[in-house]
């Protein structure tokens, strides 16, 4: 019998194991003591709770509850169950332990995230009178939530002499990865002896998460030459990745070469991120071409990366094509296919498409699509449309998803543009405790601006400052805007000081409102000086400072600053337009004229202006 269900578990028939014991249990066939640890493996993986209480008390009738390998499986069962009180009880019932049932226990608190319990555990080894091995630390290893612990555990691996120990150095690597050390990861991972695939494999997943994607195309060039094993699909589509978030194509396109020479490029995954690889890199027909070669072998998520490659590429027809196709495979569009498809068309500017799809996901999806409201609601935004707006808000209310703090700085965004700046402050005071995310203070900051309420921004401003919420340099690009617009010149200044209090360089952008200040306020020369100090001053500065040249009718600098930027922008009238208007506002009308001329000297022409408005 033992054998039978032994084999049964092995080879994952974890039902028909359990229905061979009851079986042969309803015919009092009696079981042996190592009948039990492959019967409590196949109820763990079937998560049965039941069925494992069931087992254990066949355990406790029997007699081999006190069975050394019996209980330390049915304790590692309940750890896999998740039933934390039921394994902690029987640990403490066994007559004896052994290094495996420490283990057992170490692993099984590790993987449910309990990290104290799994380091406690791990003291009473050596309590005990065992010594740790090298599954005692990798066990320890996935139970390390900080640089600290990770640390102390390699102390002790050292110390034990199991650090040079593959599955430790391999843990190694993760958990330091997973804590952003990834010197600490590479120092490791080149002092391994040995390396196997899953070593290199943990490191190069480790580089992808860590933003080092250039490392990750050196370690793959490495492990191809260096190691014995070849590289699997998980390598393939790490390093797919790394070529994804590079945009590097020839890279990409020789990996995929690679692929298909050893075979693995038929596997799913792989064609998966070689769909996205190629979209993104602007190759949509190439992404086609490999996803049709998947036919039959296609998951959701094969063809969600379709969809959203063809919208990335501006191919919308052939994404919905695409998207009514689904069914064809027996899928249904999930809400990341629903996010692809309206971001999609809001991202090409087709508003109505967008919508429609919008009201068609309704129908189909009950949870709500937090990204596609969002992305609908920054084109309510664009187009003004404050009634499409108000209809997504209500569905975010109806939804329950209207307090999330990403959807409130939408909605918050959307009516500012709109112009009603009273509904916007309506959800900003709906939070009684406020956000700590800078955009969320933004939106309202930038949308008083606009909207002209630039006292109303300064004192979202300085509410920000009590709750002690540091500003970002979005915010005082808002501020700077808003003090030029309303002229306050004295509290303009004072905030640009204040970027460096918060470890903040001004930009282009920050300066060019500066300049934009001092020259509403007449102070020319300041504004002029300023721009002196910049490295590589950008044609708006000249443009801002030339409107103000106009303005207080100065000549000579608006001569100089019409110059400099008819330099960065030869084919733009604007600067001769400009400045021929400041000598007719001075009577100076040879030199007007003499402006025109250098206009159809250099055979530019004037757009003429237009208007519009928004109906809702």
């Amino acid at each position: 019998m033992r054998h039978q269900i032994s084999k049964l578990v092995s080879d994952g028939h974890y039902r028909e194991a359990v229905a061979l014991y009851s079986q042969l249990h309803s015919i009092s066939v009696s079981p042996r003591k190592f009948t039990f640890p492959p019967l409590l493996k196949a109820c763990a993986k079937l998560k049965s709770p039941l069925q494992a209480q069931i087992v254990h008390t066949h355990v406790i009738k029997t007699g081999f509850q006190s069975h050394l390998y019996a209980a330390t499986a049915l304790s590692d069962m309940y750890l896999k169950l998740n039933l934390l009180h039921d394994a902690h009880n029987m640990l403490d019932e066994m007559p004896e332990r052994n290094l495996i049932s420490f283990n057992a226990e170490i692993s099984g608190f590790s993987k449910n995230g309990c990290f104290r319990e799994a380091f406690s555990v791990f003291r009473e080894v050596g309590c005990g009178g065992f010594r740790p091995n090298s599954v005692s630390i990798a066990s320890l290893l996935s139970a390390c939530d900080s640089v600290e612990s990770s640390m102390q555990v390699h102390c002790w691996a050292v110390k034990l002499g199991v650090d040079v120990d593959l599955y430790v150095g391999t843990s190694l690597v993760t958990v330091y990865s997973n804590c952003d050390e990834m010197v600490l990861a590479r120092k490791v991972f080149e002092e391994m002896p040995t390396k196997s695939v899953v070593s290199y494999n943990a490191f190069l997943s480790g580089l992808l998460q860590n933003g080092v994607a250039v490392a990750v195309l050196d370690v793959f060039n490495d492990m191809r030459e260096r190691s014995s094993e070849k590289p699997n699909f998980v390598s393939l589509v790490s390093v797919i990745s790394a070529s994804t978030s590079l945009l590097y194509l020839q890279f990409g396109n020789q990996v995929h070469g690679y692929a298909m020479k050893t075979g693995v490029g038929c596997d799913v995954l792989v064609a998966t991120a070689l769909v996205d690889m190629y979209s993104k890199c602007g190759r949509w027909q190439l992404a086609y071409g490999v996803f049709k070669e998947l036919n039959g072998m296609r998951t959701l998520i094969t063809w969600n990366a379709m969809i959203a490659g063809m919208m990335f590429n501006g191919q919308s027809d052939p994404a919905v094509e695409l998207f009514e196709l689904l069914k064809s495979e027996a899928l249904e569009p999930d809400s990341a296919t629903w996010n692809s498809m309206i971001n999609g068309f809001v991202h090409l500017g087709l508003w109505t498409e967008a919508f429609d799809f919008f009201k068609k996901m309704q129908s189909y999806v009950k949870v709500p699509n937090l990204k596609s409201v969002t992305s609908l609601l920054r084109a309510c935004a664009c187009l003004s449309t404050v009634q499409l707006g108000k209809e997504i808000h209500g569905h975010a209310v109806r939804t329950h998803i209207s307090a999330d703090e990403f959807l409130a700085t939408a909605l918050i965004d959307m009516y500012m543009k709109c112009g009603y700046s009273s509904l916007a402050c309506r959800i900003f005071d709906q939070f009684d405790i406020k956000p700590q995310d800078p955009a969320f203070w933004n939106a309202m900051i930038c949308g008083y601006g606009k909207n002209g309420e630039d006292e109303s921004a300064f004192k979202i401003f300085d509410q920000m400052l009590v709750l002690k919420i540091k500003p970002n340099s979005a915010t005082f690009t808002s501020l700077l805007s808003a003090s030029s617009h309303s002229g306050q010149v004295e509290r303009g200044l004072q905030i640009f000081k204040m970027m460096k209090e918060y470890g903040l360089n001004p930009s282009a952008e920050h300066l060019g409102n500066v300049v934009d200040l001092l020259g509403r306020s007449g102070l020319l020369i300041e504004a002029s000086k300023l721009i002196q100090e910049m490295p590589e001053p950008p044609a708006s500065v000249f443009a801002s400072l030339l409107g103000a040249c106009r303005h207080y009718s100065n000549s000579d600098l608006g001569v100089d600053m019409a110059m400099k930027l008819s330099d960065l922008n030869p084919e733009d009238p604007t600067s001769f337009v400009i400045l021929s208007n400041i000598y007719a506002g001075l009577g100076r009308w040879d030199d007007a004229e003499r402006s025109r001329q250098m206009m159809s000297d250099r055979e530019l022409t004037k757009l003429p202006a237009y208007s519009s408005i928004g109906v809702t």
